[in-house]
């Protein structure tokens, strides 16, 4: 699970407001960088990412579309917590490059994370955020000719695995980068996010002080974070983090979604359904990660004997889409999924 800033950006900004140390706290979920161990350069490819909108149900939907001539797959991503998916560029240019114009690709972002309030300052839960996903399949790739590829990051494997259930036959295989399946009750950060998630006084005081950023002229938020968060974020990471999440509307939205997270992922995840499509679903976890922990990677490996689960240990971390490396990296990691199992 994806969220906002580092810390330093926060207390850099804001040092004597009483909310710093929560802000901090939840902040932190996507700060958990790392120093990577290689710079690695992006592969360049000559199809340029589409952004675009759609309305699906009625919700203004931002897309991320790249579209070779003759496909032989089409993937689905489903991003994280922040659900903006300007984060994934990076990710998504490798990934199109990796699999050698085989695939087309479409990211969605989840309703009203984005960088205006197309929504008028409402609030989704996650049970919206992936019938938002369904109806999206079922109106834009209902007339699909080639497989359908689900990849999903963090919340968004959670997302893309209901997908699946609901939809099987639509579903020719699902990949869960970092996934976030259930509640880590070992996590001290998961604990102080779901408290602050839960008060809606502190989730307004939080996604206000957040929103003041925002209001700086670009130029000057960017240096801000630039600054706070040192050079492992890439520009692209730093531009959807300016311009898509410091506002009001976006960082409300990312702890209304946290809050019903944490109330479905207290649930036994449905290991039967899991064990039934085990064919089709591969894992990749982290060696440091508390949305993803090693432990859950464990269970999936006794509960889905013979499903694909391995373990990143490049040091990328959950937020592996917030650096070039990172997104380099796991690009590579999924085409080789996708090359070995559907080629």
């Amino acid at each position: 699970m994806l969220l906002i800033m580092g810390p330093p950006v926060m207390l850099s900004f804001t040092p004597q407001i009483r909310f710093s140390s929560a802000i901090a706290s939840i902040s932190s979920k996507i700060s958990q960088m790392g120093h990577e161990k290689s710079q690695l350069l992006r592969p360049k490819s000559d199809a340029l990412p589409n952004f675009r909108f759609c309305n699906v149900s009625g919700r203004k939907t931002e897309l991320v579309e790249i579209h070779p001539t003759n496909p032989r797959f089409h993937i689905l991503f489903v991003p994280g917590n922040p659900g903006v998916i300007s984060f994934y560029t990076d990710f998504l240019e490798s990934l199109y490059e990796q699999m050698g114009e085989a695939a087309s690709i479409t990211a969605i972002g989840h309703i009203s994370h984005s960088e205006k309030d197309w929504e008028h300052g409402n609030v989704f839960t996650l049970k919206e955020q992936i019938d938002h996903k369904i109806n999206f399949i079922e109106q834009e790739l209902q007339d699909l000719k080639v497989p359908l590829i689900l990849v999903g990051h963090s919340i968004g494997s959670f997302m893309s695995l209901e997908i699946f259930k609901q939809i099987p036959e639509k579903v020719a295989y699902f990949i869960a980068l970092y996934p976030f399946l259930a509640v880590n009750a070992r996590s001290q950060q998961q604990s102080i996010i779901k408290k602050i998630s839960r008060s809606r006084l502190q989730s307004n005081l939080i996604s206000a002080t957040v929103a003041l950023l925002g209001f700086l002229p670009i130029s000057v938020s960017r240096f801000i974070a630039k600054m706070s968060l040192g050079k492992s974020w890439s520009a692209t990471a730093i531009d959807a983090l300016c311009k898509g999440v410091l506002k009001y509307h976006t960082m409300c939205n990312v702890l209304y979604l946290a809050m019903t997270e944490f109330e479905e992922l207290v649930k036994v995840p449905d290991w039967e359904f899991m064990r039934k499509k085990k064919n089709k679903i591969a894992f990749l976890y982290g060696d440091d990660d508390h949305w993803a922990p090693l432990y859950m990677h464990d269970e999936v490996v006794k509960q889905v004997p013979d499903a694909v689960v391995e373990v990143e240990k490049e040091g990328h971390t959950h937020s592996f889409c917030c650096t070039v490396s990172g997104s380099v990296w796991v690009a590579r990691h999924v085409a080789t999924l996708i090359n070995k199992t559907m080629l």
